[in-house]
């Protein structure tokens, strides 16, 4: 402790900043220039050993509140902490773990810098929402806000103050696990959503204690791991980095997320660690990004596996020149920093601003006011897992249900008098429908589809497995065994099908088959379920298809002959309650695909803002044209699309002016009608096509959405707006240009739209 107020002393003697105990208001109303000056100060009095230590992030590795440990890293780790040499802990959560943890930084070394806390809240910590590829087909921009400050809320209460998320990357390739923690494929529907993520996570003041710092993920390149391999290489040009990939992250500064990660893959032969162009030349000095960078796990350490790095030394010298601020797990910094500057190999001025921007963000969450602000054991009871956020994510989860195929009316099913029999192993867990990336979670806490179901009297349901869908161990940490053989309780779901109205089948994939090294080369039904879905079939057509799934699916079959089909994602804690809620109507499904789903794995990379090629079409009846000669060009399921118990039709597209220059604004309206028999949300979707431009672009891109609410027979004028942000591009160099020329503006429910107009750029 006497340590601890001898910071406080030097700081007073400094005549800088205020004591801890006097500093009472809020982190957002410090002006920016005290606290630089704050940081100044506090940088002047540092040795060059513990400016190198803020730059150094451990793994949680013992129960804090116990012994301390002895021998190998963990005593390593315990003693770098007592000397200051530490800035970050991440997995460290619980407000007992938290606190002793922050004590050891704050009252045992000589300046006593508090410690950030990180840990990855991915889709909620312990009340989870959807999966965030979920979230996304909600097209709810508003509730993705308040989801992310759900969580938010939870993770501080904790004693949390930093979030790995969001996960911004763009990908194309469904085979990649880690699409389930995206936004899907699309560039300008992704930046929105990281603007509300981040937004959500950080609120109005950082230094509130119900919101952490963000981190977007992962910069930058990631999502276009060639063949939706993990860790694998990138190759992708220019054009896709600036319009596709980088806009969500650029999105993410301008909502002034605090942090950044970057990647694991390589861009142009450099890893992402390493990558100075993307982390100066871009990121800090053409956008200007004033917080700071960590790496990802151990990915300074593994530019020696790339055969970039000769050896540690080499790696950390690398990554700091690059502007990768913090190491995560390598030991990278702490063990070769200081010798790097000695030599005369990395100028201290590279540490100074690493230290800088980490103190910043750390006075900025309000740390230095209060170390133990995190740390309040009753707002971690009453605040995880309060009805209100259970009533959040419920109404999360619903938003993000997509209709696919309804034939016939067969959904909404009716509420009395029918015999309905439930299918699947995944309709009776409680634990895959939690979907990956919760590690704060408990097992088995979510909400079964068959309990959802079981909430609704009117009707006699039985429920049947069928088959399981994995075999023995389905830890987070594990690989999963799919069952691929065992088919012995298929005579008794059949045989309740048969006596059944209707048939609910809960198919899928496990929530641990996505996620962080869940690559898939096969799309369809995992194991025995397919053999399933067909047996069922055999004696009973009427049947609802519920996939709970992390990714886009090859569901051609089912697409074929299954008369409605809902895809339910994984939906977190209350997935039971929002599945019932849609399948019995009592909520009408609005959600709308993030991502295309393939007819086969073949297709992909598949997704609706491709370029037209030389030869887009058989113009001249023969077979020299862009094509395959066993499977047609168009998705199974497009960009955008969404059905709904209602219909909607769309009619009177009009523009505001048909010629305009650049600094115009043009309206694009459209009536809506709902054409239907029930209330419902239609998501209208705004594209354009640059016809003729400089470096070629996309058939169609979405530069625009709305969500609009309907009563049946209602109609509504619907407008949206263009303007140069949407009308220009990215050349190859990384300006963004606006070129005159005939943009041809689309609207409609998909990005398969029937309304066309054109408007002339002057």
């Amino acid at each position: 402790m006497k340590i601890y107020f001898s910071l406080l002393s030097s700081i007073f003697l400094l005549s800088t900043y205020n004591s801890f105990a006097q500093q009472k208001s809020t982190m957002n109303k410090e002006t920016k220039q005290s606290i630089e000056k704050k940081v100044d100060s506090l940088l002047s009095i540092m040795t060059l050993e513990e400016k190198i230590g803020q730059m150094n992030q451990y793994n949680g590795f013992w129960d804090v509140t116990g012994p301390s440990p002895k021998g190998g890293n963990a005593e390593k780790k315990y003693e770098d902490i007592k000397k200051g040499l530490v800035g970050s802990m991440l997995t460290v959560r619980g407000v007992d773990q938290v606190r002793s943890v922050q004590k050891i930084a704050v009252e045992e070394t000589r300046l006593g810098i508090p410690l950030i806390i990180g840990f990855d809240v991915i889709h909620g910590y312990k009340t989870l929402s959807p999966i965030p590829l979920a979230e996304a087909a909600s097209w709810d921009l508003e509730a993705i806000k308040e989801s992310a400050g759900v969580a938010a809320s939870e993770a501080a209460a904790s004693g949390i103050n930093w979030t790995f998320g969001p996960n911004v990357d763009i990908s194309r390739d469904p085979r990649w696990g880690r699409v389930m923690e995206g936004a899907g494929e699309d560039p300008y529907l992704g930046s929105k959503i990281a603007t509300a993520r981040v937004k959500g996570f950080q609120g109005d003041d950082l230094s509130d204690v119900n919101t952490i710092a963000a981190c977007a993920k992962h910069f930058a390149g990631y999502g276009f791991s060639e063949s939706g391999k993990e860790y694998n290489t990138v190759s992708i040009d220019r054009s896709t980095l600036y319009n596709v990939v980088l806009p969500p992250f650029k999105a993410a500064v301008e909502a002034d997320v605090k942090t950044l990660m970057n990647s694991f893959n390589e861009l142009d032969g450099i890893p992402a660690t390493g990558n100075k162009f993307l982390q100066r030349d871009i990121l800090k000095d053409k956008w200007n990004f004033n917080g700071f960078v960590i790496s990802d796990w151990a990915s300074i350490k593994e530019m020696i596996s790339w055969g970039h790095a000769e050896d540690l030394n080499h790696a950390a010298e690398l990554a700091v020149e690059a502007g990768c601020d913090m190491d995560m797990e390598s030991y990278a910094y702490v063990d070769e920093l200081v010798k790097l500057v000695k030599e005369g190999k990395v100028d201290e001025k590279l540490i100074d601003d690493a230290a800088r921007r980490i103190l910043t963000v750390k006075y900025e969450l309000g740390l230095f006011d209060d170390p133990y602000k995190y740390c309040n054991e009753e707002l971690e009871k009453t605040v995880i897992g309060s009805d209100a956020n259970r009533a959040a994510v419920l109404d999360m989860a619903k938003k993000s249900i997509v209709l696919l195929k309804n034939e016939g009316n067969l959904l909404p099913l009716p509420k009395k008098g029918k015999k309905i029999a439930v299918i699947g192993a995944l309709a009776d867990d409680n634990n895959s429908i939690l979907g990956s990336w919760r590690i704060a979670s408990d097992d088995n806490s979510g909400v079964s589809i068959l309990e959802g179901l079981q909430q609704y009297k009117g009707n006699k349901l039985v429920y049947k497995k069928g088959a399981d869908v994995t075999v023995g161990q389905t830890a987070f940490t594990e690989e999963l065994t799919i069952n691929t053989t065992n088919t012995e309780d298929f005579d008794d779901a059949i045989a309740a099908a048969k006596k059944s109205d209707v048939v609910v089948m809960v198919l899928g994939e496990h929530g641990f088959q996505t996620g962080e090294a869940r690559s898939r080369t096969e799309l369809g039904l995992p194991g025995v379920q397919q053999e399933l879905l067909e047996a069922v079939y055999a004696v009973n057509k009427n049947i609802v298809l519920v996939l709970t799934n992390g990714r886009p699916l090859t569901i051609n079959w089912a697409e074929a002959n299954i008369p409605a089909i809902v895809e339910t994602w994984q939906l977190g804690t209350e997935t039971g309650n929002a599945v019932a809620q849609v399948l019995y109507g009592d909520y009408n499904p609005s959600g709308k695909l993030p991502m295309t789903f393939p007819r086969n794995v073949g297709q992909i990379p598949i997704y609706y803002n491709h370029k037209q090629t030389g030869r887009p079409v058989n113009s001249d009846n023969n077979v020299f044209w862009s094509h395959y000669s066993d499977v047609e060009n168009t998705p199974l399921y497009p960009f955008g699309f969404g059905l709904s118990y209602a219909s909607f039709e769309y009619t009177n597209l009009q523009v505001s002016k048909s010629n305009i220059s650049s600094e115009d604004t043009v309206e694009v309206s459209v009536n809506l009608t709902n054409t239907g028999k029930v209330a419902g949300k239609e998501v209208v979707q705004l594209y354009i096509r640059d016809l003729v431009a400089s470096v070629t672009r996309p058939i169609k891109e979405l530069k625009g959405f709305e969500m609009v609410s309907l009563e049946p027979g209602e109609t509504k004028k619907v407008t949206l707006k263009l303007t140069k942000d949407e009308l220009g591009f990215y050349n190859n160099d990384g300006e963004f240009i606006v070129e005159p020329g005939t943009f041809k503006i689309f609207i409609g429910g998909s990005s398969i739209t029937s309304l066309e107009t054109e408007i002339t750029l002057n």
